[in-house]
C-alpha cells in the first residue's frame, strides 16, 4: 500500500477546540513483520516529526496525497493537522523508535459519517501499517457516534483501492472530478472481524517465529563466573548445539569454542536477532536502549526484580516494555527463564535450563521460572518430545496468547502446552484457543485462584466473575483443563504420541482380574466406555511365554473394530523384561494406528517403567505407574476429540434487533456515566434499550396510593400480580413479596394492606402491579463486564437453588447457536425443561432466541456492564420477562476490542 487520499486533511480552517486527550486509545501494536511500533493520537507536540516525516516522503507520495506537491507543511497546516478535537477530528499516528512512520486520520462530514485519509512513510511499505491505522480509526468513530467513512483517492492509486475491501468492508465506488469516491459502513461484521483476526494472527505468529529462528543471538552479561545466569545462557546455547552465530557481550573476556566475544554490542556486524539479557537490575534498562539502537530484533530478560518488587518495580517494568517497543523489538520477561526450540534448523536453548530436550510434538508455555523449570522436569520424566519453549517471566510482552499465534502454523507443535498463573487477556485467549483446539490439542493448567488474585510480578486485572466462569471458557473453546503439571504431562504423553482416539470406546487389558475391574470403574466414572475388560491374561509360565502372551492380547484388541483405545494394566511378572515388553507394544499400536497406553503398577527402583517408551523406528508408548493417572489422561484427551467432532454451529444474528438504536440510545446516556461508577436504568430507559434490543418486559406499573394501582389494574387487565419492588423480595412468594391472581379491585387492595403490614420489617414499600404471565418454569439469563475475562453470560434455573448449588451455565460471548442450545441445558437443574416427574416439556427455542439476544447485546455493546432478565418465565413455547435490570459504564478500555493492539 502506498497511499490513501484526501483532497485536504479537513473541511474548515479553523482548529476543532481540544478535548480530553483519550489516553486509552494509545496501543503498542504488532507489523505485519513482527516487529513492534506505538500507535497514539496526535497532539501539538508532534508538530516536528510531522514536518520531519512529510519532508521524508518522496514527490510521488505527496502528490498522491495533496494531489498536488508540496515539499514542507506551513505553519497554518501543521497547527491544523496536530491540533484536533478526538471527536469530530481525529488523527493517530505511529511511532517507531523516534520517528512518526505513518498518519491516519478522519473529519467528521455529517453526524454518521467521515472523511477517512492516511499517509505512510515511503521506507516502510508493506508492514501492514495502513490497515493497522483504519482499524484503530474505525473503533474510533463508532465510539464517537460515526458508521461511514469515505475517501477520495487518485484512480492510479490501486493498492489504497483495494486495501479498504481487503479489510473486510462492503465499498462502493464512484467516479467523480478524475478521483474514485470510496464509501463504506466501518460497523463490525463477520468478515471484517475475521481480517482483523487472521492480520493480527499472521503478525504475532511472525514475531514469535523470529524470537525462536534467530540467526544471530548475543548474550549480554556473558559470563565465565558459574554462579552467573550469563554463564548458563551461553553453556546452554553452545552445548544445545545452536547452528547460527553466538557472541557473548560483558565486560570480562572469556574463550569458548563457539562463541565471540565483545566488550559491546556496537562491535558486532550484521544484525543480532536476539538478545539474551542476564546483567544486574540496575544495567538492563541501560542495555535494552542499546540493543534498541544496535538494531535489535527482540530481547530475553533474563534478570527479576521488577514488578514483583512492588510499584516501582512495576513501574520500572513499564518503561523498558515502552523502551523496547519504541525500538520495534519484542521482550520475553523480566524474570523469563529463557526459550528454546528443537528446530535442527536452529537447535537453540537460550534459556537456563541444562539441556534441550528429545525433539517432539509439544510446544509449552509457562510465565515463572519456578513454574517452568517444574514442567521442564516433568516433560523429561514423561518423556514427551517437545518442539518449543518459552518462560515468560512477568509477561510484559509476549505472552500465552502469542504462543499459540506461532503454534498454529507450526507444523512441529501438534500438542499445545501452557502452565497458567494469571490470565491477561482472556477474550483474547478465549477466540484464539477455540481456534487453534479445533486442528490441535490446547491443555491449559493453571492454579484454582488462577484469575482471582495475580502471582507476583504479574500486573492486570482480578476475576469478579462467577465461580466457574473462567472453566467454563476453557470448556467452550475446546480446551484441556489440567490441575497440575504432572497432569499436563500426563495428558501430553499420550497427545503427543498416540494417534487421537475416534471415541470413548476403550479395552482394558490386564493379567490381574481385580487391576481390570479397578480400571474399568474408574473409566466409566470419567464416561468412558469400557467396551472390552480382559482380566485373563496368564502370566504365570515365566517371562517369555507371559511377554507373547500380553503382547497377543494386545494385538487382538488393537485389531478389533469394537474399540478406539487399548489401555494395558500390569502387575508385575518376575524376570518379565517391560522396556522390551513395551516397545513391541508400541511398535503393534502404530501398526494399529490405535491410541494405546501401558501401566506397570507396583514398581519401584531404577528399573520402573514410568516414562514414554519410544523406539528407534519412531513408534511410542506413553507408560504409567497408576491406572487412575492413565485413564484420567485418556478420557481428558476422548473429551477433546468429543468437543472437536461437535458441531460448533454458527453466529446467528437475532432479529428485530436494532444497532443502531441501541447505539444512539447508549450516546444519549454518556453523560450519565461518571469514572468507574455504574448507572442503573430507569424502568422507561430500561424498557427502551431492551426494546431496541429485541426483547420485551411484561408491563408493571409502580404506585404510591391504591387509586393509582385500581387505576393500572384496570388498564393492564385483571387478574394481575401484586409485587415489592424490592431486588429480593420482588420473587419471593414465600416472603409475602408477591401476591398472584388479583381478580379485581377488592382483592387489590385487600392484597396492598396485606403485603405493607407483612414487608413493614424490612423496610420495603413501594409496590407495583403487573399483568399476569402464564404459569411454567421459571429461569434467570444474566450478563456481566467482568474486569478480567469481559462479558460473561450466566443461565440457571430460578430460585434460592441456583444460588446455594452455584447451579449456573456459563458462557462467554460471541456464541453460536450451538453454544447456547448446550448452555440451556448444562445446568443440572435444567432437566426440569424437558419433562421431569411428570412436569411437561416446555420449548426451549424462545429460550434460545432470547440469550442469542442477550449474548448479541453483551458482546457488541460492552457499555453494558450489568444485565439480569430474573425470572423469565416458559410455558409451551412462550416466553416472559418479568422483570429485568440494566445497568451501564464506561467501555472506554475495553481489553478486547475491534481494534488491534497489545494485550497479551
Amino acid at each position: 500500500m502506498r497511499l490513501a487520499t484526501l483532497k485536504s486533511m479537513g473541511t474548515t480552517d479553523d482548529a476543532a477546540p481540544q478535548q480530553t486527550y483519550p489516553e486509552y486509545w494509545e496501543a503498542d501494536v504488532i507489523l505485519r513483520d513482527g516487529a513492534t511500533a506505538h500507535l497514539r493520537p496526535i497532539s501539538p507536540k508532534d508538530q516536528d516529526l510531522l514536518q520531519e516525516f512529510h519532508s521524508g516522503q518522496s514527490e510521488d507520495s505527496i502528490y498522491l496525497r495533496f494531489f498536488s506537491y508540496k515539499p514542507t507543511l506551513s505553519q497554518r497546516e501543521l497547527d491544523r493537522f496536530s491540533t484536533v478535537d478526538h471527536r469530530d477530528r481525529v488523527c493517530f499516528v505511529l511511532i517507531l523508535g523516534e520517528r512518526m512512520i505513518g498518519v491516519g486520520r478522519y473529519d467528521r462530514t455529517t453526524q454518521r459519517s467521515a472523511e477517512v485519509a492516511f499517509m505512510i512513510s515511503d521506507h516502510h511499505q508493506g508492514r501492514g501499517i495502513g490497515s493497522i491505522l483504519l482499524e484503530h480509526l474505525a473503533a474510533a468513530a463508532r465510539e464517537n457516534g460515526i458508521d461511514r467513512f469515505t475517501a477520495e483517492v487518485l484512480p492510479e492509486n490501486r493498492k489504497m483501492l483495494h486495501v479498504f475491501v481487503e479489510a473486510g468492508y462492503d465499498v462502493s465506488r464512484q467516479f467523480e472530478d478524475g478521483v474514485v469516491v470510496v464509501d463504506f459502513d466501518i460497523d463490525p461484521t463477520e468478515k471484517s472481524l475475521a481480517v482483523m483476526a487472521a492480520r493480527e494472527h499472521r503478525a504475532e505468529a511472525r514475531s514469535i517465529t523470529d524470537l525462536l529462528t534467530p540467526a544471530t543471538v548475543a548474550v549480554v552479561g556473558a559470563s565465565a563466573n558459574r554462579d552467573h545466569a550469563g554463564f548458563h545462557a551461553v553453556e546452554g546455547i553452545l552445548t544445545g548445539g545452536y547452528t547460527g552465530t553466538l557472541y557473548g557481550v560483558g565486560h570480562s573476556p572469556y574463550e569458548r569454542d563457539g562463541l565471540h566475544f565483545v566488550s559491546s554490542l556496537d562491535e558486532i556486524e550484521g544484525t543480532v536477532d536476539l538478545a539474551v539479557i542476564a546483567v544486574p537490575r540496575e544495567s538492563v534498562e541501560e542495555t535494552v536502549t542499546q540493543c534498541g539502537r544496535a538494531g535489535v530484533r527482540a530481547v530475553v530478560v533474563m534478570t527479576g526484580g521488577y514488578a514483583e518488587d512492588g510499584a516501582e518495580g512495576a513501574a520500572a517494568q513499564r518503561r523498558l516494555v515502552r523502551i523496547a517497543r519504541a525500538a520495534g523489538m519484542r521482550v520475553v520477561g523480566p524474570a523469563s527463564l529463557g526459550l528454546f526450540t528443537t528446530d535442527p534448523e536452529v537447535s537453540l536453548n537460550a534459556s537456563v535450563l541444562p539441556e534441550l530436550p528429545r525433539r517432539g510434538g509439544l510446544g509449552l508455555f509457562s510465565q515463572s521460572g519456578a513454574i517452568g523449570t517444574m514442567l521442564y522436569g516433568a516433560a523429561q520424566r514423561h518423556g514427551v518430545g517437545m518442539s518449543s519453549y518459552l518462560s515468560a517471566g512477568n509477561r510484559a510482552d509476549v505472552s500465552g496468547n502469542d504462543l499459540m499465534q506461532y503454534w498454529e502454523d507450526d507444523p512441529a507443535t501438534t500438542v499445545c502446552g501452557l502452565y497458567l498463573q494469571s490470565v491477561g487477556n482472556p477474550r483474547k485467549f478465549s477466540r484464539i484457543a477455540r481456534r487453534l483446539s479445533l486442528s490441535k490439542p490446547v491443555i491449559v493448567a493453571k492454579s484454582e485462584v488462577t484469575g482471582l488474585r495475580l502471582p507476583p510480578g504479574h500486573t492486570g486485572r482480578v476475576t469478579q466473575a462467577p465461580t466457574g466462569a473462567l472453566d467454563a471458557m476453557f470448556r467452550q473453546a475446546g480446551v484441556i483443563r489440567a490441575t497440575t503439571a504432572e497432569q499436563l504431562l500426563d495428558i501430553a504423553a499420550i497427545a503427543e504420541s498416540q494417534p487421537l482416539p475416534a471415541s470413548p470406546r476403550v479395552a482394558v487389558v490386564s493379567n490381574a482380574l481385580a487391576l481390570a475391574q479397578l480400571a474399568e470403574d474408574t473409566a466409566l466414572r470419567l464416561r468412558l466406555d469400557p467396551a472390552v475388560v480382559d482380566g485373563t491374561v496368564d502370566t504365570s509360565n515365566g517371562p517369555e511365554r507371559a511377554h507373547e502372551a500380553v503382547l497377543d492380547a494386545v494385538r487382538a484388541q488393537l485389531s478389533s473394530d469394537a474399540v478406539d483405545s487399548v489401555v494395558l494394566v500390569l502387575m508385575p511378572v518376575r524376570g518379565l523384561d517391560t522396556a522390551t515388553l513395551a516397545s513391541d507394544v508400541a511398535r503393534a499400536a502404530r501398526d494399529a494406528d490405535r491410541t494405546t497406553v501401558v501401566v506397570f503398577t507396583g514398581q519401584h527402583g531404577p528399573e520402573a517403567m514410568t516414562t514414554s517408551v519410544h523406539t528407534a523406528d519412531d513408534a511410542a508408548l506413553p507408560c504409567f505407574d497408576s491406572p487412575g493417572a492413565a485413564l484420567r489422561a485418556l478420557a481428558s484427551v476422548v473429551d477433546y476429540m468429543t468437543w472437536r467432532s461437535q458441531d460448533q454451529g454458527v453466529m446467528v444474528s437475532p432479529e428485530e434487533f436494532d444497532s443502531d438504536g441501541v447505539e444512539k440510545f447508549l450516546e444519549r446516556l454518556r453523560e450519565k456515566i461518571s469514572g468507574d461508577a455504574l448507572y442503573e436504568l430507569e424502568i422507561a430507559e430500561r424498557n427502551e434499550l431492551l426494546g431496541l434490543a429485541g426483547i420485551r418486559v411484561l408491563e408493571s406499573v409502580r404506585f404510591t396510593d391504591p387509586e393509582a394501582a385500581y387505576a393500572a389494574a384496570e388498564r393492564l387487565g385483571y387478574p394481575v400480580a401484586l409485587k415489592s419492588t424490592d431486588p429480593f423480595l420482588r420473587h419471593r412468594l414465600d416472603l409475602g413479596g408477591v401476591v398472584l391472581n388479583i381478580a379485581n379491585a377488592d382483592q387489590l387492595g385487600a392484597a396492598i394492606e396485606t403485603m405493607k403490614r407483612t414487608l413493614a420489617g424490612w423496610n420495603a414499600s413501594d409496590l407495583e402491579v403487573q399483568s399476569m404471565a402464564p404459569t411454567g418454569q421459571t429461569v434467570v439469563v444474566r450478563a456481566a463486564e467482568d474486569p478480567l475475562i469481559g462479558p460473561v453470560l450466566s443461565f440457571g434455573m430460578a430460585g434460592d437453588a441456583v444460588h446455594l448449588l452455584d447451579d449456573w451455565a456459563h458462557r462467554v460471548p460471541p456464541l453460536t447457536d450451538r453454544d447456547i442450545t448446550r448452555m440451556v441445558r448444562a445446568p443440572k437443574a435444567a432437566r426440569k425443561l424437558f419433562g421431569y416427574q411428570g412436569v411437561p416439556p416446555v420449548d426451549t427455542t424462545g429460550l434460545e432466541q432470547l440469550i442469542n439476544h442477550v449474548a448479541f447485546l453483551k458482546d457488541r455493546f460492552p457499555e453494558i456492564a450489568f444485565l439480569e432478565l430474573n425470572p423469565v418465565v416458559l410455558s409451551g413455547s412462550v416466553v416472559t420477562v418479568l422483570s429485568a435490570a440494566v445497568k451501564i459504564g464506561d467501555p472506554g478500555q475495553r481489553t478486547d476490542s475491534a481494534r488491534r493492539a497489545m494485550l497479551g
